[in-house]
Parts: C-alpha cells; sequence; structure tokens
C-alpha cells in the first residue's frame, strides 16, 4: 500500500558513537523522503563525530574512525539537513525514542534550531512493537518476507522502514486494537496523523520524556523527586531546581523545553 500523504515524510536513521543522547554523536545520517506524489529523494552521509568511536559501536555499524576522519563534521552539513527536512514529517524505527532526540540535539550543538515538534512522527518499531514485538531485521522478514540485508547499514534500515511501513498498513487495515484500558480501535490507516498517534508511547512534552503531559495536559517532570509534580508548581517552590537542571547533563532540548515554561511563566 503506498503511504497517502499530505506532507512529505522523511524516513532516517542514524549511526552513532552510542546510546547517549547528550554526549554521543552522529557517525552517518541516512534519509528517504518520500514525496506526496511518490517522488522518492535519497541522503546518505557519513560525519565526523569529533570524537573517538567505540569499538563496540564500530562493531556494530562497522564505521571506524578511519572511515570518517575526512567526512564533514554536523555543523558543516547542519543546514543543508535541515532544508532537507523543512516542512516534513519524519518516520524511522525506534525514532521517536532515539533517532529524533539525538539529531535534535546535533541541531541545537551547532545553533541550528529546527522546530520538531511541529512535525507528526511514526515509529514504525512502536507499530511493530504493539502489533508483533519483535526487531527490524525480523520485522522486514514478517511482513515483507525477505531477510534483511546489511543490517545496520544505515540506508539499508532506512529503506527496510520504509518498506516495512507500506507492509503494515496492508497487514493491519482492518485490524482491531485493544489498549491497556480494554478501549478497542482499528488504528492503522493510511493517514499520518493517526500513525504518528499509534506510533507514540507517552504524552512527551521534550523528546526523550524527562517532561511530560498528564492526563489533564499539565506539564509534570516524569523523573526523581518531582515525578509527578507540574513543573511550574516545582519551578515556583523550589527555583534551585530549574539551575540545578541547566547545569547538568540533561539533553538541550529538555532545557530548552524548561526555559520556555520559566518565561512563560513571567508573562
Amino acid at each position: 500500500m503506498n503511504l497517502n500523504l499530505k506532507n512529505p515524510l522523511v524516513f532516517l536513521d542514524l549511526e552513532t558513537t552510542g546510546i547517549n543522547v547528550v554526549t554521543d554523536r552522529i557517525v552517518e545520517i541516512a534519509l528517504l523522503k518520500i514525496h506526496p506524489d511518490g517522488r522518492e529523494e535519497e541522503r546518505d552521509l557519513r560525519i565526523n563525530p569529533e570524537m573517538p568511536i567505540p569499538e563496540q559501536s564500530s562493531k556494530i555499524h562497522g564505521i571506524y574512525d578511519d572511515d570518517v576522519k575526512d567526512a564533514p563534521t554536523f555543523k558543516e552539513v547542519a543546514k543543508t539537513l535541515a532544508n532537507f527536512l523543512e516542512g516534513a514529517d519524519l518516520a524511522g524505527f525506534n525514532s521517536n525514542r532515539f533517532d529524533i532526540p539525538l539529531l535534535a540535539e546535533e541541531f541545537l550543538r551547532v545553533g541550528v534550531d529546527v522546530d520538531f515538534k511541529k512535525r507528526k512522527f511514526i515509529d514504525v518499531q512502536a507499530i511493530f512493537h504493539k502489533m508483533e514485538k519483535r526487531t527490524l531485521a525480523a520485522a522486514f522478514k514478517f511482513y515483507c518476507h525477505q531477510e534483511l540485508v546489511d543490517a545496520h547499514s544505515a540506508m539499508a534500515d532506512t529503506k527496510a522502514t520504509y518498506d516495512v511501513l507500506k507492509a503494515q498498513l496492508d497487514v493491519y487495515e482492518e485490524t482491531e486494537y485493544e489498549d491497556n484500558k480494554g478501549i478497542k480501535t482499528v488504528p492503522i490507516k493510511n493517514d499520518v496523523n493517526a500513525l504518528s498517534e499509534f506510533s507514540s508511547y507517552d504524552r512527551n512534552v521534550d523528546f526523550v520524556g524527562r517532561i511530560v503531559y498528564d492526563e489533564n495536559g499539565v506539564e509534570v517532570f516524569n523523573f526523581g523527586k518531582n515525578k509527578g509534580v507540574p513543573v511550574e508548581k516545582v519551578l515556583r517552590e523550589q527555583p534551585g531546581y530549574f539551575g540545578w537542571i541547566i547545569n547538568s547533563e540533561f539533553p538541550l532540548y529538555t532545557k530548552k523545553v524548561l526555559t520556555a515554561i520559566k518565561l512563560r511563566m513571567k508573562d
């Protein structure tokens, strides 16, 4: 089934120095843009992370320091990438929890502020895990009836993710899903808004879920001693908490969101 799109949809996959959104860096980025008319564009770039690539990471994706020593830094390609992503919704495999948060951090580090919150996100892994609970290679075999060749090659994984989503639309077009509250729906539809909503595990305010919306739509902290407490209440009653977060190892986007809430309180 081909995708029903109003905006371009960019599938992305990152190969990185590790899995820490705050401290790790991109070594390869693959982007596959699907236009509403079905036209496709690809971008596949090696990136110099400006730090050593740990051996354990290189063993996974096959990219070593020598492979990226002459590659451009993220700062050198950031504006080009931002232009490619302009006006597009985003999709990937585990992208809501890793690829998009890390990519947002990279943009913020080099002063290119891409507002991802205006986009719709489709996480193909979330759909897969909610419906079948497996991995990308298993998903590709299950839905596309093929073995995934070159797994952990960024473009191979990106194209496989695109193929899996199209197959999911065919497989689950009329399939009923029951959530943990016993509510039954038919959520898999050829619609970016519906797929984005279904593939979201939570109601994050920032990308990594340090701040989330509660059942009433109020921003609350989602960690530590103030878990579940409204952010504005904490900022009013514990003025030092803001400074602690700003000066600690939290993602830049989390700090940006928290700063925006604090500034809003002054209006």
